[in-house]
């Protein structure tokens, strides 16, 4: 990936000049070295004895002179002064003596710069570190805006990269032509949109999506990340983006991308200016200013990310401002395979890999998601020395990122292994008897590393966007199987549910509060949903329903709880054949899927039964 530099200018550096001083003192002692020779007090004393000295100057700690007659090729020399009353014994010899110092106006001076300069370039030296672990950069350039540009052939990136989201491509390949060709669009009044906010949860593919634009749009491209606009000191960040700007509009047309826009546009509140607010509401401010400031016909788009748009300002998503807002969502199952292909072209697989099988057990799956599932495949097929990747590679790495990885190394009791072989059985076989669940792909007992003791998996046969009341019923009876099993056999309950509890009273409430499937509540909306795209508690409500509604509301809830509960053991009590059978099988295997199982194949169960809970492709764990 290339960056370019469009600002390069020559700065002077406080090093090449102290080498230079260095060399040049060191090349001047080496050329006095040259011409002097060193002599103790005795051999002077002698010289001068034998009228060897011509003259001599005297400072306080040396005695420096030069000789009648060159000695050795050299002329000068010096000596260590000793004797205080040497002037005396000069005199009488007839040598002419003079007085000196021992430095001169060069060492002075740099006896004196030197030093100063030396404690300078080591402060200069840790506060620059410590300024880029701060982010603060030089102190010149703070103000200035730390966006990176790329062209075109620099990104590694097109639009052929990107899959599984055709309508956000076509949105964004519209904007590329029409930076291209401004003529076109601009013939019956048409203008670019000033800003095009990219919003979806994590890892489906926004940043991806803009390098893509970045490769095909052929102009500069600004990217940059919204927390690099905020700084310690204030007014910095609105500095950064007024120079963010002023760039841009010398490189139009151009593309500019803030990556997180969250962290820089957040909703300001009424109390802002109170711990530390006021910087990145001024910061704020001066990008709403920016976008009405320029002329959207110079050819300027603004393209930013975020997955959490319900916390941006309002003032900053408004027509004029960010005209579009282009979602990225997770992927259906033709947007699934589409993206598996793509990741798939430098994996080598082996002919029996049907990307529409994996497709199939990745409901949910993100982009990235899709990315290192297909990385985790390769790993699992380079641990055992395979030249090619298979479906079990692909089906261990599915394993992997839902359940964790095996704990091989947890030992368990025997009877705690048979209690978790009962409990997986029980959801097993509740999947494969009720009418509208997902068929079970494969029931395990070997502990993961989420804390999970064991997990049965099913797979979807298709996507599914709406689900019937039945259908959450059947939900409950599936997740309260497993807790089930255990009563039935063991007369008693462990703690190994509290995982299914967790799931099944979550279904159970949302469909009194959000989806109106109780007569006791009737058709009404207690609750709002929940954040999708964050996981839960990403915002709190207040309750804005009375105590005698909430006390209807968690009667109505252990009303379907119970229901589950006592359809779920009806079930498995109809099957305990089934069930003791199937426990033994997986204490032997630890592993079992319906070939192994038939029992726990879709059309093995109990005929007319109509109950299923949908698993939605998650695998159903014991803790």
């Amino acid at each position: 990936m290339g960056v370019i530099d469009m600002d390069r200018k020559h700065t002077f550096n406080i090093g090449y000049f102290l080498l230079a001083l260095f060399l040049l003192g060191a090349f001047q002692a080496w050329l006095a070295w040259r011409e002097v020779v060193p002599l103790s007090h005795t051999e002077l004393m002698r010289m001068v004895d034998q009228g060897k000295v011509a003259s001599v100057t005297i400072t306080e700690t040396t005695i420096q002179g030069q000789f009648k007659e060159p000695q050795d090729g050299r002329s000068l020399f010096v000596s260590t002064r000793v004797d205080p009353n040497a002037v005396a014994v000069f005199d009488r010899a007839g040598v002419a003596v003079t007085g000196g110092t021992d430095s001169n106006w060069l060492t002075t001076i740099l006896s004196w710069v030197l030093p100063v300069l030396l404690f300078f370039g080591i402060w200069m030296f840790l506060f620059r570190g410590f300024a880029e672990r701060q982010g603060m950069g030089g102190l010149i350039n703070i103000g200035k805006s730390k966006a990176k540009v790329y062209v075109e052939r620099e990104t590694g990136v097109s639009f052929e990269d990107v899959a599984g989201v055709d309508e956000a491509k076509l949105e964004l390949m519209e904007i590329v032509s029409f930076l291209r060709d401004k003529e076109k669009y601009g013939r019956l009044g048409a203008r670019i949109p000033k800003g095009i906010l990219l919003v979806g949860p994590p890892g489906t593919g926004k940043t991806l999506m803009a390098r893509a634009v970045a490769g095909e749009a052929g102009v500069p491209f600004f990217s940059i990340s919204g927390s690099e606009f905020v700084e310690m000191f204030v007014g910095v960040g609105a500095a950064r983006v007024r120079d963010l700007f002023e760039q841009a509009r010398k490189a139009a047309p151009c593309i500019i991308f803030i990556d997180e826009l969250d962290a820089l546009g957040r909703a300001r509140t009424p109390f802002g200016g109170y711990g530390g607010g006021d910087e990145k509401e001024q910061t704020l401010n001066q990008l709403l200013s920016e976008l009405d400031g320029f002329d959207p016909r110079v050819g300027i788009v603004l393209l930013a990310a975020t997955n959490r748009p319900e916390i941006l300002d309002p003032a900053l998503t408004r027509a004029g401002r960010f005209d579009r807002q282009v979602v990225l969502d997770r992927p259906d199952r033709k947007g699934r395979e589409a993206i598996l292909r793509v990741h798939m072209k430098a994996v080598r697989t082996a002919p029996g890999v049907n990307v529409g099988d994996i497709a199939g057990i990745t409901p949910g799956f993100t982009g990235a998601d899709l990315a290192n599932l297909v990385n985790e495949a390769a790993i699992f097929a380079t641990r055992r020395d395979a030249d090619q990747v298979t479906m079990a590679d692909f089906t261990e790495a599915v394993e992997r990122i839902v359940a964790g990885a095996e704990r091989r190394g947890r030992l368990l009791g025997p009877l705690e292994r048979e209690r978790v072989a009962y409990h997986e059985m029980g959801h097993a076989l509740a999947a494969a008897s009720l009418a509208k669940t997902d068929p079970v792909h494969k029931v395990s007992i070997i502990p993961r590393s989420i804390g999970a003791l064991g997990y049965t998996l099913q797979r979807p046969t298709d996507d599914r966007f709406l689900i019937t009341a039945s259908e959450l019923k059947e939900r409950m009876i599936v997740l309260l199987a497993g807790r089930a099993a255990e009563e039935v056999i063991y007369g008693e309950v462990s703690t190994g549910a509290a995982d299914d509890l967790a799931k099944v009273t979550d279904v159970a409430r949302q469909s009194v509060t959000r989806f109106g499937m109780s007569a006791a509540i009737g058709q009404v909306v207690l609750e709002e949903e929940k954040q999708q795209w964050l996981g839960d508690g990403a915002r709190l409500h207040p309750r804005d329903y009375s105590e005698a509604t909430a006390r209807e509301v968690d009667l109505a809830v252990r009303e379907m709880l119970d229901e589950a509960a006592t359809a779920a053991k009806e079930l498995l009590r109809s099957r305990i054949d089934d069930l003791k059978a199937g426990a033994r099988l997986l204490l032997e295997r630890e592993t079992i899927t319906p070939d192994d199982f038939p029992p726990i194949r879709r059309g093995e169960g109990i005929s007319g039964r109509r109950v299923n809970p949908s698993a939605t492709g998650r695998a159903t764990t014991s803790s």
